[in-house]
């Protein structure tokens, strides 16, 4: 482990090194290049934390089983650090951008000149799927890439418009590779690993945590230039997503939806609040043009 990558890369896998523990370490003009020669009681004082907790982490990053995991998943999984020219330009500008990205699949697509991130329900009505074909497939057909969380509902439905159309389409995931989660549709991700992009920030052996769910959303929606909410209840992960695009800077558009339905009240509270109303895939169109 001699350069600055593999270090970061092992940092971010120890269990005692949280995202914002990593960022502390990293302000520390020369730290991250000198952990592994840097006595355990040096690295608590510096970063001030619990010798107990700098002991263990000190110990993780110079332990050869774990240098030898990290070699075995690196010929299986691409890995993407802050520090590579092929992390995705769009997520350096966010608030908290993640450190290291774990990518299955043709990373090529973390590179597109357009792109939309879909959110949704993991309940949809009858009425969301028809909608959402007329909308996404002239967008697909005109190279917008789909990003989306593979999660049960509109993210799935926005991942298969895309495959059906011959287009594509970026999967972020709340968990690692080795844990696909939700476990409803392992043939989709087996389609996207195969032949489209799944992203994680989590490391390939990490089972799905709830928490990993609203973190996961603003990459979702710092990959995109906007964020289209499809269905969604008034308090949902979807206008959590919301949230972080507004604070990214990016726009969001809202599908209108019946007023009797549940689903619709997140989106129509959006749209009050200033998301723009989405009726033809002419109004993101023209949105993405006059922003460009």
């Amino acid at each position: 482990m001699n350069n600055l990558r593999d270090k970061l890369i092992a940092l971010h896998e120890c269990p005692d090194v949280t995202r914002s523990l990593l960022r502390k370490i990293l302000k520390v003009e020369g730290l991250l290049s000198s952990l592994g020669r840097t006595a355990p009681e040096h690295l608590a004082q510096i970063i001030s934390i619990p010798p107990s907790k700098s002991y263990k982490i000190i110990q993780f990053i110079t332990n050869p089983n774990i240098m030898k995991k990290l070699d075995i998943n690196k010929k299986n999984y691409h890995y993407i650090t802050y520090f590579d020219s092929e992390y995705p330009v769009q997520l350096r500008t966010i608030p908290d951008p993640p450190l290291v990205l774990y990518a299955l699949g043709n990373t090529s697509l973390l590179h597109l000149p357009l792109n939309l991130s879909v959110v949704g329900t993991r309940t949809p009505s009858n009425y969301a799927y028809p909608v959402m074909k007329k909308i996404l497939t002239p967008l697909v057909k005109a190279d917008f890439n789909i990003v989306s969380g593979m999660a049960m509902g509109v993210d799935q439905l926005a991942h298969k418009v895309a495959l059906s159309n011959g287009g594509t389409t970026i999967a972020v995931l709340g968990s690692g590779f080795h844990y696909p989660y939700p476990k409803n549709n392992y043939r989709l991700f087996e389609q996207l690993a195969k032949h489209q992009l799944l992203l994680s920030e989590y490391p390939p052996d990490t089972p799905p945590k709830k928490y990993h769910f609203p973190e996961r959303n603003r990459i979702i929606s710092g990959l995109s230039e906007a964020t289209l909410v499809v269905e969604a209840r008034l308090k949902s992960g979807s206008l959590i997503t919301v949230d972080q695009a507004l604070e990214q800077g990016r726009d969001i558009y809202a599908l209108p939806g019946p007023v009797s339905a549940a689903t619709s009240e997140g989106c129509h509270y959006i749209i009050q609040q200033g998301a723009k109303l989405v009726q033809s895939y002419e109004d993101i169109l023209q949105g993405y043009c006059e922003k460009n």
